[in-house]
């Protein structure tokens, strides 16, 4: 067994084309660090609807040149398999280790394939990536990020031709012409032959932030921004120019990219810790809110003042706050959410007598949405202009917060003022999320397992009304690795994160309020019903 080990190893490092992962490699081999080994080529990374991601280094189950070239050549052989063999694939990259080389070598294989191949410039959000793919009517694009993973990840993302993420059954056919590759040697890969755009598509998507806007809206409002190590800075303050917004006040610690992202455990505006350093900054310049990219700018954080501190929004409350803005805009088309997020972005579209769906997690599912005019996921993701952008966007989303501050901020209200408004007609709707980052996998499946066997019939002394296992589909939904609990005046949905080693619990809980003045006592009912629901789950899940 460990003879066989030793020999893949060998035979990948013989073909491995990065002399940093060879050298890796090679230790490894010498050193006879079997456990390791076995870690690195027992499997292959699998390709699926997030693409790629993983950890950087050596072997089949990292990322690494290797594994992108075979991704590529596999991505190649099915756009080809398509009648597309002539098309243009448009590549994007981040500023994280390896990304650009994982981007040449991406338009290298796309080259040696016959097809036409275009890089973006720099490292560039995700958004202009997406953006780029149906301004320059290619038929697939790819985008290196791991987003707002650990600084150790990398990650590899595939669009389709209309601009969105790859759904089943393309991630299985993209998946099945990776393993056929048997060989990189049978990979071609010129060393020229790509065009390297130049900044005219950028020029074109800030030409098109613009239309986000309201022609003569206020545009007042001052913020702190933070890029969080990533590649927002430049396209933001552009943006925000362009629109003759104030300069946002940068938080100078996280505005450049940094592939170590030295300042945050994770590099994710979600994780604690994250938004110390533009709190700290709001505190010296008293801003109206703060805006937060994560590392490729597709996701968008805001945090405002409450009391006497600083608090950053729920996704849910800011996606709640964006379809309250565009509503009273008299926009048209239809408003969607994944069925993680808060049912009040329903209650919403309702009551503008505006379509409303219902989808999978993830922008991919969204942004499929028949004639989608907004869409928004829990989990910091806004897509505000889906003619442009097919996916979330972490700077329209930034451009499009700012001007309801400003016109709230010209009435002497605040976005709080307007979420207690929402409060009140609809209902309070609180969420909250059981997170839990494992190291073994298996506490997962354990976890869904006995949910699945076990299921809860009362959380926090609330009967559970329905409950539905989603690998099996509902009338609405295709097939998915979850598990939804319906309550009276609440909702659990619990699921394997697809990017990351978590399983993720989605809680909310719905509380009438009568009049403003209710306010404060829902919010102490809802806190509690929360907290009891998480602590009766954990004890269902057994974690």
């Amino acid at each position: 067994m460990q003879d066989e080990l030793i020999a893949r190893a060998q035979a990948w490092l013989a073909e491995d084309p990065d002399a940093e992962t060879r050298e890796e490699l090679a230790k490894l081999i010498d050193a006879g660090d079997h456990a390791e080994l076995a870690a690195r080529f027992g499997g292959t990374l699998q390709f699926g609807t997030a693409g790629l991601r993983g950890e950087l280094g050596a072997g089949p189950m990292r990322m690494n040149r290797s594994v992108v070239i075979r991704a590529a050549a596999g991505l190649a052989a099915d756009l080809k398999s398509k009648g597309q063999g002539d098309g243009l694939v448009v590549i994007g990259y981040d500023a994280r280790h390896k990304s650009a080389d994982f981007a040449r070598d991406t338009a290298a294989v796309m080259t040696g394939a016959g097809l036409r191949a275009a890089v973006l410039p720099r490292p560039l959000p995700t958004p202009v990536l997406a953006f780029a793919i149906r301004h320059l009517g290619a038929v697939a694009g790819v985008e290196v990020t791991a987003s707002h993973n650990p600084p150790r990840d990398n990650g590899y993302k595939v669009y389709l031709g209309d601009g969105s993420q790859i759904v089943p059954p393309a991630d299985a056919e993209i998946a099945a012409e990776i393993d056929a590759v048997t060989t990189l040697t049978a990979v071609p890969r010129p060393e020229s032959g790509w065009e390297v755009l130049d900044d005219s598509v950028l020029d074109a998507y800030l030409a098109r932030t613009d239309a986000v806007l309201s022609d003569g809206s206020p545009r007042t409002a001052r913020t702190v921004y933070t890029a969080m190590h990533g590649v927002g800075k430049d396209v933001l303050l552009a943006a925000f120019a362009r629109a003759g917004f104030p300069a946002p006040v940068l938080v100078a610690e996280q505005a450049e990219p940094d592939p170590d992202f030295p300042t945050v455990a994770f590099p994710n505006p979600e994780e604690p810790g994250a938004m110390d350093l533009a709190f700290a900054q709001a505190r010296a310049t008293d801003p109206d809110l703060v805006i937060a990219n994560d590392p490729d700018a597709d996701r968008c954080a805001v945090a405002v003042k409450d009391g006497a501190d600083w608090r950053m929004l729920r996704g849910d409350e800011v996606g709640a706050l964006l379809a309250t803005h565009l509503v009273h805009r008299g926009v048209s088309g239809t408003f969607a959410e994944s069925i993680v997020s808060s049912s009040l972005l329903g209650r919403i579209a309702e009551k503008a007598g505006l379509p409303y769906e219902e989808t999978l997690t993830g922008f991919k599912w969204i942004a499929r949405v028949d004639g989608l005019r907004y869409g928004y996921e829990e989990a910091l993701g806004y897509c505000v202009d889906p003619d442009g952008v097919r996916d979330k966007d972490g700077i329209t989303a930034a451009l499009l917060i700012t001007e309801l501050a400003s016109q709230l901020k010209s009435e002497g209200r605040t976005l709080l003022d307007l979420l207690d408004d929402l409060a009140v007609e609809h209902g309070l709707h609180a969420t909250d999320q059981l997170s839990v980052r494992v190291e073994d996998l298996s506490v997962i499946a354990n976890a869904m397992r006995r949910l699945r066997e076990e299921p809860p019939t009362r959380l926090a002394g609330l009967p559970v009304t329905r409950s539905e296992d989603l690998t099996k589909g509902t009338d609405k939904l295709p097939p998915t690795d979850g598990l939804r609990y319906t309550l009276d005046g609440a909702r659990v949905v619990v699921r394997p994160s697809g990017t990351e080693p978590k399983l993720k619990c989605y809680l909310e809980v719905v509380v009438p309020v009568g009049s403003h003045a209710d306010l404060p006592g829902a919010r102490a009912q809802a806190a509690e019903r929360l907290a009891a629901i998480k602590r009766d789950l954990s004890e269902a899940a057994g974690i």
